[in-house]
């Protein structure tokens, strides 16, 4: 059984097929699915698949590309949000210079102040990076240096030497579809070489699909597909990863 760390199954893409979907994930190895906010309506949609699905927990946060819409009160809606019994961490949040929907200083103010309300609430985070490594890790190492903070690197896309210095830190590393696509040489290497104690899977679904099904809508059932890849990366069999990556979400997000 697999747990897929990190999808958006609020997305309205799944509006057609979301309930079906979700039903039918015991039938299809998918034990747990932990779905991640981006702005505060999506953190109430996630809540509330937590609340009809045993099987769902939730992160509530705003996204980077959503900082400059963040309301006034947005810390103190989060703060009561994260009272929820299955809100089980503060995401996705970070800095997206890629992108750059919000303007940086925008995206840097809210990035920090919601690891401070993580921090207050002993809730981990679930932190996106994009073509922002260096100052990313910069805000998360003086975060952490009290060693009461931890989260996760979604869908990581950075060097092994970075992914090790987030391990330093007590951060997981978690690797979806991009590992499986053919000309994906980092992903691969960050496989081969984070130790399997800090190593979550996750689709990001309705996003970044795996190989074969790229191009298609992904949906949590699709990881497997990037399961696979990283045992064979390993060397392992993929029962041996899907038991340590479930083992790690339960410890991280202490389910």
């Amino acid at each position: 059984m697999f747990i897929d760390s990190h999808a958006h199954l609020d997305d309205e893409r799944f509006d057609e097929d979301r309930e079906s979907l979700i039903e039918g994930f015991e039938q299809r190895d998918i034990d747990m699915v932990i779905n991640v906010g981006s702005d505060l309506k999506s953190s109430r949609a996630s809540i509330e698949l937590s609340k009809k699905h045993e099987n769902i927990y939730a992160v509530v946060g705003v996204h980077p590309h959503d900082a400059q819409y963040a309301e006034e009160d947005y810390l103190e809606q989060l703060k009561e949000l994260s009272k929820e019994d299955k809100v089980v961490a503060i995401g996705e949040i970070g800095l997206d210079y890629f992108y750059d929907n919000s303007p940086r200083d925008i995206q840097r103010k809210v990035f920090i102040e919601q690891i401070r309300l993580a921090k207050e609430l002993n809730l981990p985070v679930v932190i996106h990076t994009r073509d922002a490594a260096q100052e990313t890790f910069d805000i998360l190492k003086e975060a952490a240096r009290d060693g009461r903070l931890t989260g996760v690197l979604h869908c990581y896309s950075g060097s092994v030497e970075m992914a090790m210095k987030y391990i330093k830190l007590g951060f997981y590393i978690s690797l979806g579809g991009p590992v499986t696509f053919k000309k994906s040489k980092t992903p691969k290497e960050v496989a081969a070489a984070v130790p399997l104690d800090r190593l979550l899977i996750e689709t990001d679904s309705p996003y970044l699909t795996p190989e074969p099904h790229r191009g298609k809508r992904n949906d949590p059932t699709f990881v497997k597909y990037t399961a696979e890849t990283i045992a064979k990366i390993r060397e392992i069999n993929v029962e041996e990863l899907a038991r340590a990556t479930s083992e790690n979400v339960k410890k991280l997000f202490r389910i």
